[in-house]
């Protein structure tokens, strides 16, 4: 691929913040995003935002008793639009951005601070019932359907006499009909356990240690047009565009006869430095291919256009 036809990374709009921002999300079906982070003295907050003219408008800002620190629209229906989030204190809540003063759900999910959030069953996303899955650093990654209060659907906790380990990621993945679903999970010592939520079981585990990256890889994010390209955000503020090639045998059978997957490879196609500081949190838009925002710890948030993924 020659350097013409190459995807470009453009910063599009770039916005200095007076708090730090932990987490960005699109609204679904507009030109909307929602920043959520805390201010220095120590309360969260959410703040909506609106692409206008090639400048940010602040639609509205609310401010909350703890620093939120993460958000997903995962869960909710496209009328509703609700975001769900989790805080400093462990707790999960719902908004409804346009009446935002209490939330239509609220639940003491964790002992400490919920450090990932998704959400599926909403916008269109998965088969099955809306549910949320929290991770924490108590150890645990839980369940939520929003319609049941208090008690989470599924509790993932360290079983009696493992040590606990902080939880810095999750995800859903396989809903492709109403009864199969599965939590992803990764922890800070490079454990990644994959659990099935119809048979209740950890489906399949592994370590990465540190990885094979020169930096900390602070977000991964599928295009949702094309998931065979993703973007990678940096401990060192750059973003890396990446293709996932299919390998040539999508499957093997190990020593003892089981099929297994094989992985393909990956070839990077951009990459692009934005900051001196970690890229601390990254999303495509659902709508427009190729409109993306991100913030880091130097405070600004920063929308991006990555051209030409039409054509790959």
């Amino acid at each position: 691929m020659s350097a013409f036809e190459k995807p470009q990374i453009i910063a599009h709009i770039q916005k200095g913040f007076n708090y730090t921002v932990f987490d960005c999300k699109w609204v679904p079906c507009s030109a909307k995003f929602v920043t959520m982070g805390n201010f220095a003295r120590g309360t969260g907050v959410i703040q909506l935002y609106e692409i206008q003219h090639g400048d940010l408008k602040l639609l509205r800002e609310i401010e909350k008793a703890k620093p939120i620190k993460c958000g997903t629209f995962g869960a909710t229906s496209l009328q509703q639009r609700y975001l769900a989030t989790g805080d400093f204190g462990g707790n999960v809540h719902i908004w409804n951005l346009e009446a935002p003063e209490m939330p239509v759900y609220s639940v003491k999910g964790h002992k400490e601070i919920i450090n990932a959030i998704d959400g599926v069953g909403g916008l269109g996303i998965g088969e099955g019932a809306p549910e949320i899955v929290t991770g924490s650093r108590d150890g645990t990654v839980k369940v939520w359907d929003p319609r049941q209060k208090d008690d989470p659907v599924a509790n993932m906790e360290p079983v009696q006499g493992e040590n606990k380990r902080d939880c810095w990621t999750v995800a859903f993945g396989n809903a492709y009909n109403q009864e199969e679903r599965v939590v992803c999970a990764g922890y800070d010592n490079g454990d990644i356990k994959l659990f099935d939520l119809r048979n209740m079981a950890l489906r399949w585990e592994t370590n990465i240690k540190n990885g094979a990256h020169k930096s900390t890889v602070w977000q991964v994010r599928h295009l949702p047009q094309n998931r065979e390209l993703f973007l990678t955000a940096g401990g060192a503020g750059g973003l890396h565009l990446w293709k996932y090639e299919y390998p040539i045998q999508r499957s093997k059978k190990d020593s003892e006869g089981i099929e297994m997957g094989v992985a393909g490879s990956v070839s990077l196609l951009q990459n692009v430095t934005l900051s001196t500081q970690p890229i601390s949190s990254l999303d495509w838009s659902p709508d427009k291919r190729g409109l993306c925002v991100c913030s880091s710890f130097d405070q600004t948030v920063r929308v991006l256009i990555v051209t030409k993924l039409h054509k790959i």
